[in-house]
């Protein structure tokens, strides 16, 4: 899966999962732009080799055409895009107004296919690929997060329709995360103890590493996967354990 030559723009890749996707392409070879609203704490680095850093409001078009035209220009060609920039924070439907939820859609949905678009001739040209940041939020329900929820399900189905649309030039695929282990953790699980708890419910036992959607990213974004667009990719340790085993009164494991 060695990339070198290649050219990755990583959208929000300055801290958490971001960082470990870009972290893991330029481990791969791949040279690395970065994008955020704010510089990172630290440069983005991997085996000694770091990723520019472009400050960039992915709600202002302009400003993205602008952003992708200086990548294509700076290093000559793109042959990924990695859609991760977005997130929410907790906020029960009714307890804000269609305006602010309407915000975290626009993040998490419209922003993705605004730098998609811009992105797009020139990843055309090298027959390159896009990776959409997905979550098992927009597979099933998602309370406290409902807007967020609702967009990441709109962004696999746009990734879907991307991937009819722009075939066979350029491929789209959709990593769909489950819960990751990231400097913001305790915001979404509390304390280490709580952490770990939460870990022990997934299947394989601990929560990701930005590392593991990192390397899936690089592999969907390989020539591995020049035959895989339109797809989907569960990396959430094997889901989560049916509330029902554990609530049922039988068959349950000795």
């Amino acid at each position: 899966m060695e990339l070198d030559g290649r050219v990755v723009v990583v959208t929000g890749g300055t801290r958490g999962v971001g960082a470990g996707i870009a972290r893991s392409f330029l481990a791969a070879g791949a040279e690395v732009a970065v994008c955020a609203r704010r510089p990172p704490d630290e440069p983005v680095a991997a085996d000694g080799r770091e990723a520019s850093f472009t400050p960039l409001d992915l709600r202002d078009a302009g400003a993205v055409r602008e952003f992708f035209d200086a990548v294509a220009d700076r290093y000559g060609r793109l042959d990924c895009l990695v859609n991760n920039a977005g997130g929410t924070p907790y906020r029960l439907l009714g307890e804000g107004d269609a305006e602010r939820h309407a915000r975290v859609v626009e993040l998490n949905l419209v922003a993705p296919m605004t730098a998609s678009l811009a992105a797009r001739p020139w990843l055309g040209r090298t027959r390159g690929s896009v990776v959409m940041i997905g979550s098992v939020s927009g597979t099933r329900p998602s309370p406290g997060t409902a807007a967020y929820g609702a967009a990441k399900a709109g962004l696999e189905n746009l990734a879907r329709s991307m991937a009819v649309e722009w075939a066979p030039e350029v491929r789209v695929n959709t990593l769909v995360l489950g819960m990751v282990r990231t400097e913001l953790a305790h915001l979404h699980y509390g304390d280490e103890a709580g952490i770990e708890a939460v870990g022990a419910t997934v299947p394989l036992g601990r929560l990701a590493e930005p590392a593991d959607v990192g390397d899936a990213a690089v592999f969907l974004a390989s020539d591995r996967a020049r035959y895989v667009s339109g797809a989907s990719l569960l990396v959430h340790g094997g889901g989560e354990r049916p509330a029902f085993l554990d609530a049922a009164t039988v068959n349950k494991e000795s």
